[in-house]
């Protein structure tokens, strides 16, 4: 690491200098922009250290109490770490799928949309990612997944089968096409699909049971690479869902009726 030339701390190495004084309103999300760009651009990378709040307020021009609002707001949108200690300071990290997927499963949350809307995409994206999965899909894969079936299974003899574990193993299938767009996408669906799970449940109980057998077929026909298959199961298991919430209520009402 280099030494910051403002006050003698440690900084990002040729990188200390790149920001530019802010003097508008809501300074702040002017300096917060600033960083998000200067991350887009590649000119601070995940691990880069960046330079100390004192050296921070000198080149924005602005307060301490600004720059560490700034820094807070950085740090919840999983772009920065703050460390604490001799070597702590504001480092670049990489937002992970599961964060901002949470972010944006709690605007889709918020929107207008039935549980009956998120079934229909999950049939366009679901259906529409099986083929990668059943060509990439490794045997860890394929083994994840079966220990997802065998504690659903389990799960079902005890009488604790829960959707989130239907959620959880439609989750597990998405990443096996191993590609982190649809990893990030497949986050973003996680709290609605939960939900709208909840409701098919709530509608028609044997629905978990059953699907946690198709769960078993599924895994089966990816092991065997078999896409006519894969498809079939996965359209039958995603359209009995859609049929069961045709007249659902809308997935805000889920959370009053919990």
């Amino acid at each position: 690491m280099s030494v910051g030339p403002s006050d003698g701390t440690p900084g990002v190495g040729g990188k200390a200098n790149l920001f530019s004084p802010v003097s508008v309103d809501r300074i702040s999300e002017v300096i917060v922009e600033q960083v998000r760009l200067l991350i887009r651009e590649a000119k601070l990378v995940p691990g880069d250290r960046l330079p100390s709040e004192r050296s921070l307020c000198t080149q924005f021009g602005v307060s301490r109490v600004t720059v560490r609002e700034a820094l807070r707001v950085l740090e919840a949108s999983g772009l920065v770490e703050i460390r604490v200690g001799a070597r702590g300071g504001a480092f670049v990290t990489q937002p992970s799928s599961e964060r901002v997927g949470k972010g944006l499963a709690e605007l889709m949350t918020l929107a207008s949309m039935t549980a009956g809307d998120v079934t229909e995409a999950r049939m366009v994206f679901e259906l529409g990612i099986l083929p990668l999965v059943v060509e990439r899909a490794t045997e860890e894969d394929i083994a994840d997944l079966r220990a997802l079936v065998e504690q659903g299974l389990n799960a079902l003899e005890s009488g604790s089968y829960t959707m989130a574990m239907s959620a959880a193993f439609h989750v597990r299938v998405a990443s096996a096409a191993h590609n982190p767009a649809i990893e990030m996408l497949v986050q973003t669906f996680h709290g609605p699909m939960l939900m709208s799970l909840q409701q098919a449940h709530v509608a028609a109980p044997l629905m978990g049971p059953r699907g946690a057998h198709e769960h078993f077929e599924l895994v089966e026909a990816i092991e065997q690479r078999d896409i006519e298959r894969a498809r079939n199961i996965m359209t039958r298991h995603l359209q009995r869902t859609a049929d069961r919430l045709a007249d659902y209520p809308g997935l805000a009402n889920l959370a009053s009726e919990e």
